[in-house]
This record gives C-alpha cells, sequence and structure tokens, in this order.
C-alpha cells in the first residue's frame, strides 16, 4: 500500500485566505513522513462560490514543485473542461520540467454545475453523455502528446467512464467510499472492459481517495485486499500538523 496525501487548498473551508505558506507547509511535512504524493482538487471557489480563499490547483502544484523535491505532484482530479486539453498538456510538462517528472495527471469529466456557470464556462453544466465524450477527446490529446507519462482517470461510472480508463489510462480513481465490497464490484467492472479492449488491468494503478477523521476507523487492509493499491487521504483538519503525523505513525 502506498499513501497520498490531499492538501489544504481552500475549497473545503480549510484555509483563512489564500495561505499559500500553510499548504506548502503541509506539504513539506508530509514529504518528511514518508508520504509517496501530495494532491489538490481542481476546484476554483468554495462550495458556497466564495473564490476568495481558494488556491487554484495548477498554479499552486507549480510553486509547490519548488518546495519539495520528492513527492509525486497529483490533482483530484482536473475537471477536463476547465482547459484545452493541448493546453492541459502543455501544463503537465512544464510542471514536470520545474518538478523533475513527478506529475501524476488526474483528471475527470466535472460535475460542479454552479462553479461552471460562476466561471463563465457556459449556462450550464452539459448532460453527463457530453462531458464524457469532451473527455474521451481529452484523453485522446493527453496520451498523443504525454506519451507514456501517468494519466489517472478518476470516477466510477460503469459503462463509459471505467471503459475509458481501460483505454486510455496508466491509473484510476474512485472516492468516498470504506466498503470493500464497493471496490471489488468496480474492479470486476473494470477488469472486463479491460478484457474487451485486449488490456492487462494490472497495468493499471487503482487508487481510492477519501477523507479520514479521528473518529473514522479505515481498514486499509481490507479495501487493499479488494484491489486498491494506493490511498490518496484527505487528513481532517489537513492543516493539523499533529494530526498528519499520527495518521503517518498508524500506516506508514
Amino acid at each position: 500500500m502506498r499513501f497520498g496525501i490531499v492538501l489544504p487548498q481552500g475549497w473545503r473551508g480549510d484555509l483563512h485566505g489564500r495561505d499559500f505558506e500553510t499548504v506548502a507547509g503541509v506539504a513539506r511535512r508530509a514529504e518528511e513522513l514518508g508520504f509517496d504524493s501530495v494532491w489538490l482538487y481542481d476546484h476554483l471557489q468554495t462550495r458556497d462560490g466564495d473564490p476568495g480563499p481558494v488556491l487554484e490547483c495548477w498554479t499552486t502544484m507549480a510553486a509547490l514543485a519548488r518546495e519539495t523535491p520528492r513527492v509525486r505532484l497529483g490533482q483530484i482530479v482536473t475537471c477536463a473542461l476547465y482547459r484545452n486539453a493541448g493546453l492541459l498538456a502543455q501544463m503537465a510538462s512544464t510542471l514536470d520540467a520545474a518538478s523533475g517528472d513527478r506529475v501524476l495527471l488526474g483528471v475527470g469529466a466535472g460535475w460542479d454545475e454552479r462553479e461552471y456557470v460562476d466561471f463563465e464556462y457556459g449556462d450550464a453544466l452539459p448532460p453527463v453523455r457530453d462531458r464524457l465524450a469532451h473527455l474521451a477527446r481529452t484523453l485522446q490529446v493527453l496520451r498523443a502528446r504525454r506519451g507514456a507519462r501517468p494519466i489517472l482517470v478518476g470516477g466510477a461510472g460503469e459503462k463509459v467512464l471505467l471503459r475509458l480508463v481501460a483505454e486510455y489510462a496508466d491509473a484510476c480513481n474512485f472516492t468516498d467510499s470504506f466498503d470493500p465490497a464497493f471496490y471489488r464490484h468496480k474492479l470486476d467492472v473494470l477488469r472486463a472492459h479491460c478484457h474487451a479492449v485486449g488490456r492487462d488491468d494490472g497495468e493499471i494503478l487503482k487508487t481510492a481517495s477519501f477523507t479520514v477523521r479521528e473518529e473514522d476507523d479505515v481498514d486499509f487492509a481490507a479495501i487493499a485486499a479488494a484491489g486498491i493499491e494506493y490511498f490518496i487521504v484527505y487528513v481532517d483538519p489537513p492543516t493539523d500538523l499533529a494530526r498528519l503525523e499520527h495518521f503517518a505513525a498508524t500506516v506508514l
């Protein structure tokens, strides 16, 4: 099992203002403790619509590349609707240049309609079918431009999204469940898609992301036995370094 940490960035009300120094401090401590990666959400405003305290994902990652020498840098996950695919590939390649090839490019179809409208991408979030078609085109461009560099696809849709994982991704991500049966089922579906496209599902890194609060009793071993190899954890509260240190002592 490997573990990454989701950093505070304001989207969840976990920063006072655009406090980059706190984010960088958590990232540095996570690296010192032995975590494999640090992650940011790709959100532009808080859940109640305030952009003020939120640090944008990719520009923050670029700064963190110069604050950390080792940890991988991931996005959980980049909304394919927010950036032209060619631009996104160029951004990731620039971040690789700044970090020594540490980018794990996470991408998904998007879901936050309020944010989409507030930032004037359109009058309404496109239907799921259109978002998935756009994600497919984005993945084609990213694969062509990024070559063998790793691409993670987030989402659990069984008919289309997991087939896109089988076709294009190096890693998948499922979210917000402590139930091993949930992951076992999703990975069975992914395995079937891999078989259909002639791919070994062992080539795909299986990841799970969720929030862990102090009172939560998470059986990481049971989830790993269901097939998850990599955990991306938002340790709540994320700015509490003592809490992060305690979590590290229990899992690393």
